[in-house]
């Protein structure tokens, strides 16, 4: 028989490891499961979960497991001149239960990849044309940061605020993979003060004045974006 204060100290393990375990995607169960988009995505048994429906595994292709998609920008900049092509198992059928994601960004002379973070899935970013600045922030307000050149790689933890910027002389292209089918994306300017926060909350925490609020508001809302 286990005493009180065992039982106690087992369930707490239990736990710990079960948070743990759902903290990210799900492993396969099978060799793959090409996603069949046309039914839309379906939540698993945890929020943070979007697996799509399978196609029958008889009906996979080479194909499905090959994305061109990357070979080039999309030439759609927005304005801190940042172009973003992603592949998801929405695009890329055999990506589907397996974890991953993939996306590339170009980066125009001077232009930055503002703040943002991914709440479930790490960053691998790989230079392959350019010098960019990128960095995150740890939880204690470090800046761990540097000028990345061609061929280098930098890893931004989970859920840890990062940033890009091309300090260079010519357009910049990085490749980003992630450990997560749907790594989410959260953008600081837009979650302060494009997600209705009481206003005077914002002046408080930023210092800000009214006025001000409104000319952030009016840029990151999306209601009232140009």
């Amino acid at each position: 028989m286990f005493s009180e204060n065992t039982l106690w100290l087992m369930l707490a393990i239990f736990s710990l490891s079960a948070s743990i375990t759902l903290a990210s995607d799900p492993d396969p169960v099978q060799d793959f499961c090409i996603s069949n988009p046309i039914f839309g995505a379906i939540k698993t048994a945890h929020d943070m979960h979007y697996i799509l429906p399978c196609k029958n595994s008889s009906e996979a292709t080479t194909e499905d497991f090959v994305f061109s998609g990357l070979k080039k920008a999309t030439g759609n900049f927005s304005d801190t001149g940042l172009a973003v092509v992603s592949a998801s198992p929405t695009n890329f059928p055999g990506l589907n239960t397996l974890g991953l994601s993939f996306a590339r960004a170009d980066i125009e002379v001077g232009g930055i990849n503002p703040p943002h973070f991914h709440p479930r899935a790490t960053e691998l970013v790989h230079v392959v044309q350019g010098k960019v600045y990128s960095g995150f922030v740890d939880s204690n307000n470090r800046v761990f940061a540097r000028v990345l050149e061609q061929g280098e790689i930098m890893v931004l933890p989970k859920g840890l605020v990062h940033f890009m910027m091309n300090v260079g002389d010519e357009p910049a292209t990085l490749f980003g993979s992630f450990n997560s089918q749907n790594p989410g994306i959260q953008k600081i300017p837009s979650a302060v003060f494009g997600s209705g926060i009481d206003e005077e909350l914002l002046q408080k925490a930023f210092g800000l004045s009214s006025k001000q609020i409104g000319t952030l508001r009016k840029k990151f809302d999306p209601k009232t974006a140009r």
